[in-house]
């Protein structure tokens, strides 16, 4: 099977073409995308950390010195929405916004919120089993860390509902050759979702309170403070990069569960031993974003092959976290795994922040639903993917209890 993300039977099981990439080499290049593709664990890994790559150029190169054309006029919100959050700074700015974000989203935080999120688990398990099962994707896995998030960040309740539709238009423009429906979806979230922050922001400003929004406004240091574009970005990228991981993670790793009954049982009769190992495994097994692509800032060598720069590549985090050269039996699902540095939250840099947060969620999720009181689910009938490959997820899941 050749590497085709717009096909639908890649993008249901990409995991053989992975396989044949990483027997043809360590860097292949790809005619259709315009990427050098890069399948295994070490190299992965390696180029995480490399500074001779980036996420981004402009930090020392024009869009001509670099020999790409400018996004057009048009697309400038979403532009500068996503080019000042964490995910696609590069240094010195990204340290000092990642040094003032961190003051405010400390492991405290997610500590405090820990309560919360299992309640919010819970509550919405509870509200699933009482109506027999459904769509665990629309019915637990989304509403969760759209509560979790805007818990976090203050978001009054009766705007909750805003948040997952500009989540979702913000995203399409990270998949491969968006249309341009799916850039101009992404530019009007964009202009709203910042529109709604600023205000939140004022509010917080007049009224500080115990949210992220206050600790973000009131962290500082030497080096500055965060500018408002900073704080919107940083709030918009939690809610995006979060959100998505762990709707996909949750659906995707149900539906792994149901074709893995034996792991499934003994995850049943073991949560409290298993949970934390099961939640790290089901995100190597079948990762949630499966590309991370990235500019070479100056000439970069791999496995002999020089690549240049000017050039994109794509390190494939779905291809490295089933790499036999890093684990042992990869694609085999093992919840009780030890040995596991998946890549599934990055690494370097631009590891994720909220990656505690997500398994917080993660787990709380999972547990709720393996609490012994809560009826086994049954899968009611085989899922189909989503169009997109980049961010990876199930349309739906359709389960009973």
């Amino acid at each position: 099977m050749d590497f085709d993300p717009w096909d639908p039977a890649f993008v249901a099981d990409p995991y053989p073409a992975y396989a044949e990439l990483r027997a043809r080499g360590r860097v292949l290049w790809c005619e259709a995308t315009g990427q050098w593709l890069v399948p295994h664990h070490e190299d992965v890994s390696a180029l995480l950390r490399d500074r001779r790559l980036g996420r981004t150029y402009l930090h020392r190169f024009s869009h001509e010195e670099f020999g790409r054309t400018p996004p057009p006029p048009g697309h400038e919100p979403f532009h500068v929405l996503n080019a000042n959050g964490l995910l696609d700074l590069e240094d010195p700015a990204h340290a000092r916004v990642r040094r003032l974000v961190s003051k405010a989203f400390t492991p405290r935080t997610v500590e405090r919120l820990a309560p919360t999120v299992r309640r919010m688990a819970g509550e919405l398990v509870s509200g699933f089993v009482a109506e027999g099962g459904g769509d665990l994707l629309s019915a637990v896995a989304e509403p969760l860390p759209v509560a979790v998030i805007a818990e976090l960040l203050g978001v009054p309740e009766a705007d909750r509902g805003l948040l997952r539709p500009w989540s979702a238009d913000i995203c399409g423009m990270f998949e491969l050759r968006p249309s341009e429906e799916a850039a101009r979806r992404a530019v009007a979230a964009s202009v709203q979702f910042s529109a709604f922050l600023r205000e939140l922001i004022e509010e917080r400003r007049r009224a500080p309170g115990e949210d992220l929004i206050s600790g973000l406004i009131a962290a500082h240091d030497e080096g500055g403070r965060l500018s408002e574009q900073e704080m919107i970005s940083t709030c918009v990228l939690l809610l995006n990069a979060g959100h998505e991981a762990t709707v996909n993670t949750t659906a995707n790793g149900w539906w792994t569960l149901f074709r893995n009954p034996e792991q499934l049982r003994a995850l049943r009769e073991r949560p409290a031993d298993m949970l934390s190992t099961a939640v790290d495994e089901l995100m190597r097994y079948d990762t949630p974003l499966q590309m991370f692509e990235r500019w070479v800032l100056d000439d970069v060598e791999i496995g002999g092959t020089v690549v240049p720069r000017g050039a994109e590549v794509a390190l494939l985090f779905g291809s490295a976290n089933r790499d036999p050269a890093r684990f042992a039996d990869p694609d085999v699902l093992d919840l009780g795994r030890q040995d596991n540095p998946h890549l599934s939250f990055g690494a370097g840099i631009h590891y994720c922040l909220g990656a505690p947060l997500a398994r917080l969620e993660l787990a709380a999720s999972f547990g709720a639903f393996l609490d012994p009181g809560v009826p086994p689910l049954r899968l009611v009938r085989e899922p189909q993917w989503q169009e997109g490959y980049v961010i990876r997820g199930l349309r739906e899941l359709v389960v009973a209890c």
